[in-house]
Order: structure tokens, then C-alpha cells, then sequence
């Protein structure tokens, strides 16, 4: 046991001066590498991205980000499995039944690999088209969240719960952005009967201005919120609609300021908005 102990540091100093020092070379090579060609991709995305007219500075930094984040993931996956190759290879392992297993496993996998190559080929649509980016909030086939993560596999969304859906980009059939370029409030309010209509107009469209001149809210409103028309003659209500234009994202916050400004200005000049009422009729005996 002596003689092992004084043997063990004559053998592993010559082999960390050798092959330790060039596994760690290897790492160090593969680290440096990873991040010089992440600042190319990067510069390179930024280059190749043609600047579309009808996006905000945000969105299109948004989409520049989904693209460097997707490249730089796959190539920190490759650079990472090749140089533990070189450093399985240098540490004295026989990498050759490694490839051969790996090899044996993808054939397998190639069978039933038709959903991973629907996938990844949905995704690269997805990302080429610029369909959505991460902070989007969209809706997918009736799911709804904001975009966490894209690979060119999958889309990760978390929704208001706090619930996070993984959706595989092959089961997606229909994708609707709710925060592309602009968004839009649209909003139906229901007023009484023997309410005066033109002066409803005017209590909606002097709020909406208000609204949209207001210090905080004028960078979030395009276009001021208006009455548009009519909607429905409701059992208990006329109801009346409201659109106007925000910047994406926004459209729930200058909603939710509108209900509330609209409640006070129709209490202030007399307005009731109804609520559903029954009439009941008794019969005398």
C-alpha cells in the first residue's frame, strides 16, 4: 500500500502534464469558441434581418432575440457534444462503441422520428415567418399564454394561472397573435333603453379623449377609444361598441382604465347601465 502511494503521484503528474492539460485545453477551446461564435450569430441575425416597416423597434428586437436565442442553443449542443467527445477520447475511452451506440439509437429513433421532423420543420416556419417572439402573447388552438421559449421544436407558453403548456410545434394548426404590430380595444357596453343615444356618443368619445390625452396613458393609445355603433338591442339593454388602437400588450390595461373612467362619467351625467331584469306578472283569482 506504501509503494502504491509513492507510485500514485509519479503516474498522474505526467498524465495531467499530457492528456489532463490538453482536456482542459479542449474545454477551454470549446468555451471561448461557443462565445466568439455566439457574438457572429448574433451580429449576424442583427445583419440578415430585414427590418420589416410595420413593426415597432420593440417587436423587431423581440424577433432578432427569438433567432440568436435558437442558433446560440444549437450550437452550445453541438460544441458541447463534440468536445466531450475529444475529452472521452483523450481520457483513455474507446469513443468508436459510443458513435456506434449513438448511431444504433438513431436508427431507432428515425422510425419513429417522422413527428420530431414534422417538429422541427413547423418550427423553422414559425421562426422564418416571424409568426410570433418570446413576450408575445398568443393563443394556440384555444390555448392562450405569453411565449416563454421557442425552440424549433416546441413553443413553451405560461398563461395567467401561471401554468406553463409545452406544445410541439407539429401539433400546431392555428396560431393567433394578440400582440403583433398593434392591438385594439373592444369593448361592448350596454345602456338603458330611455337613455338619450346622442348623448351616450358624446359621454364615450369625450371619455375615450380624455383617456388618450391622459399624461401615462398617450403612449400606450394609437387612436383614441370611440363609439363605433350600435352592436345589439339587447332584452335589457342597448348595446353599444367601442374600438380604439393600442400598443401591443396594452390593450387590457387601457380596457380595464376605460370600464372604469366610463362607470364614473355615466354616473356623473345620469346614464344606468342595466342589468337583465324579469317581469313578473301575477294572476288575480
Amino acid at each position: 500500500m506504501k509503494e502504491y502511494l509513492q507510485e500514485w503521484p509519479e503516474k498522474i503528474i505526467p498524465w495531467l502534464m499530457t492528456h489532463g492539460t490538453k482536456m482542459l485545453a479542449i474545454a477551454l477551446v470549446a468555451f471561448v469558441l461557443n462565445i466568439i461564435l455566439s457574438r457572429i450569430i448574433r451580429r449576424a441575425v442583427m445583419i440578415a434581418v430585414v427590418p420589416d416597416r410595420n413593426l415597432s423597434p420593440e417587436a423587431e428586437i423581440k424577433r432578432e432575440n427569438t433567432l440568436i436565442r435558437i442558433f446560440n442553443g444549437t450550437l452550445a449542443v453541438v460544441i458541447t457534444i463534440m468536445a466531450a467527445l475529444m475529452i472521452l477520447k483523450e481520457a483513455g475511452l474507446d469513443i468508436a462503441p459510443i458513435l456506434a451506440g449513438a448511431g444504433i439509437v438513431g436508427l431507432a429513433v428515425g422510425f419513429g422520428g417522422q413527428y420530431l421532423i414534422r417538429d422541427i420543420i413547423t418550427g423553422l416556419f414559425i421562426i422564418l415567418e416571424n409568426q410570433y417572439r418570446i413576450g408575445d402573447v398568443i393563443d394556440i388552438d384555444g390555448i392562450g399564454g405569453s411565449v416563454e421559449d421557442i425552440s424549433l421544436r416546441k413553443t413553451t407558453l405560461r398563461n395567467l394561472d401561471g401554468t406553463v403548456h409545452h406544445i410541439p410545434h407539429g401539433e400546431i394548426t392555428k396560431v393567433s397573435n394578440l400582440s403583433k404590430n398593434f392591438a385594439r380595444v373592444n369593448l361592448n357596453i350596454g345602456v338603458s333603453y330611455s337613455a338619450n343615444l346622442e348623448h351616450v356618443i358624446e359621454v364615450i368619445n369625450k371619455t375615450g379623449i380624455e383617456l388618450a390625452n391622459d399624461s401615462y396613458y398617450k403612449s400606450l393609445i394609437i387612436s383614441a377609444p370611440a363609439f363605433l355603433r350600435v352592436d345589439d338591442f339587447a332584452d335589457s339593454s342597448v348595446v353599444v361598441k367601442i374600438l380604439g388602437d393600442t400598443q401591443p400588450l396594452k390593450q387590457w390595461e387601457v380596457t380595464g382604465e376605460l370600464r372604469k373612467r366610463l362607470k364614473i362619467a355615466f354616473d356623473r351625467e345620469g346614464i344606468e347601465i342595466p342589468f337583465p331584469q324579469r317581469v313578473i306578472h301575477q294572476v288575480k283569482e
